[in-house]
Parts: C-alpha cells; sequence; structure tokens
C-alpha cells in the first residue's frame, strides 16, 4: 500500500484492511457523513452519471464527504463485503455511528429520467440523515 493510499485511508477514517474506523474517522474527518458510490471496473453511461449528480449534490453540504469506491480493486473488497456492494451502489453513511441508507435504487430510478429529482430527492435525504 502506498503512503499515500494510507494517508487518505487515515483522512477519511478508514483502517489498512479497507473498513471504516469510527474511532479514527471522528478524530481525523472534518465530516462523519459519507456519500459514497460503489462502482465497478466498466462503468455504463448511468453509473457515470450517479457519480456526477451525486457529487454535484454532496458538495452543498459541508458536512458531507463524497466517496468514489471501485468495488474491483482488491484494496477495497473489505469495505465493499461491508456494504454488500458487488457493483453500483449508493449509500449514506455515518462514520461515528454506523448508520446506513442505501440510496441505490433511488440513485437508478431517477439519474437518467430526471435529474432535478435526483438532487431534490437526494438533498432531502441528506437533511434528513445528518439530523
Amino acid at each position: 500500500m502506498s503512503l499515500f493510499t494510507l494517508l487518505i485511508m487515515l483522512v477519511l477514517g478508514f483502517n489498512v484492511n479497507g473498513q471504516v474506523d469510527k474511532k479514527a474517522s471522528s478524530k481525523t474527518s472534518i465530516s462523519s457523513v459519507q456519500l459514497i458510490q460503489f462502482h465497478s471496473e466498466h462503468r455504463c453511461k448511468t453509473c457515470n452519471l450517479i457519480e456526477k449528480l451525486a457529487r454535484e449534490t454532496a458538495k452543498k453540504y459541508p458536512k458531507v464527504t463524497f466517496m468514489l469506491v471501485n468495488v474491483d480493486e482488491r484494496k477495497n473488497e473489505k469495505l465493499a463485503e461491508q456494504f454488500e456492494a458487488a457493483g453500483t451502489a449508493l449509500f449514506l453513511y455515518d462514520t461515528k455511528t454506523g448508520k446506513k441508507k442505501d440510496m441505490t435504487d433511488f440513485a437508478f430510478m431517477n439519474a437518467r429520467t430526471n435529474e432535478k429529482k435526483f438532487i431534490s430527492g437526494l438533498s432531502k435525504e441528506i437533511k434528513t440523515f445528518l439530523k
């Protein structure tokens, strides 16, 4: 594992096994809430659009960090298992409490059909999740 990867993992609150370290994340991360998009190596238009819209939405919330995780990379195996993600998936996750909200179905249903609904719906979920 490179030094850069290790530093990023520590800042985001992950231990060396790729799992979220609740103690480390509360001390080193600006935010405990993460919007995590998992993806496989080969991505479709919808998967790329989900990333674009999720990033755009997360930027509106200083307390939310966006993460993009390739499930096909060995270094992400444990994290993918923790979220039971085998391909594209979208989760809200609180590293302090362990609370998760699976947004995958919502993302696929709205990303290509109604971008405004995607952003407003995800924004609503983020606001609720932050409470």
